[in-house]
């Protein structure tokens, strides 16, 4: 199947719109675990083991595992994730943005050596850096439009004069993702939960794309209103939580925990889907 096709499979198997967000610290694992990084793999395995069932995308961030050298654990941790969950997608959280010669390794990392089933990317550079991600058919890629950190608004807020109607940055990348750009139909947009009133101006500049949506949780995004502002029928969001599903429990317990909250999230976003 394509992302997409997975998706919507995820979503509707499920009866989810939630990932859950893949970002080991080791320094804040259990008793048993803590400190030890040769234990991340291990750590995130059973976190899916627990939540299989409840979501629609796992979403690591490559940053936890290369900052302790723990590539070879990731490659490990996303093969489990075909074991233990097979058909939830997996969209390696990567934020990268290069020239297109580097894009090129940087797309054979994401999916080739991960073999992950979407990516995030920065377009700052434009279209011949997203491009070489769209040369593998049924992949996904999810372009940065308007994230969920204070600083977003320095640029992705300012608006375009040289471009009619001066939208602002992030209309702009909502607007290319949606058009010139999604030729092969591979493109999402990256939008805050921090930011509902700006996730539905970007659902109406792109009614079509799936978005995914970080910051529910532990950075403070409300779930009901962020439902209400991305989700359209046919039109996937796939709404992040990390730190609040991972760390649930620093005790034994942390799988179950980690369960308890992922349930919690999940039944709360249908909740919101259904009011809508």
């Amino acid at each position: 199947m394509t992302f997409l096709e997975m998706l919507r499979d995820a979503a509707q198997r499920n009866g989810s719109m939630l990932c859950v967000g893949l970002d080991p610290d080791p320094a804040r694992f259990p008793a048993a675990m803590r400190g030890d990084a040769s234990r991340i793999h291990d750590f995130c395995a059973a976190i899916v083991d627990a939540t299989r069932d409840l979501v629609i995308a796992y979403k690591p961030q490559i940053a936890y595992f290369a900052a302790h050298r723990a590539e070879d654990q990731l490659e490990r941790l996303i093969a489990h994730i075909r074991a233990s969950a097979p058909g939830i997608p997996v969209i390696l959280d990567a934020k990268r943005g290069d020239i297109g010669s580097t894009a090129e390794q940087y797309a054979v990392e994401a999916f080739e050596r991960y073999g992950a089933d979407a990516v995030t990317l920065s377009p700052f550079m434009g279209f011949d850096s997203v491009q070489p991600y769209l040369k593998y058919p049924g992949k996904g890629a999810f372009l940065l439009c308007r994230t969920s950190n204070p600083g977003g608004d320095d640029l992705q807020a300012q608006r375009l004069a040289s471009v009619e109607g001066q939208p602002r940055v992030f209309e702009h990348i909502a607007r290319l993702a949606q058009g010139p750009w999604n030729s092969n139909g591979q493109l999402g947009l990256v939008v805050g939960a921090t930011y509902p009133a700006e996730i539905e101006q970007v659902r109406a500049i792109a009614p079509t794309l799936p978005l995914l949506i970080p910051g529910v949780g532990a950075q403070g995004g409300d779930a009901e209103a962020t439902v209400r502002a991305g989700w359209r029928a046919g039109a996937p969001i796939v709404v992040n939580s990390s730190r609040a599903i991972l760390y649930a429990s620093s005790g034994e317990d942390f799988a179950e925990a980690a369960r308890r909250e992922a349930l919690r999230t999940r039944d709360q976003l249908e909740r919101a889907r259904v009011a809508a």
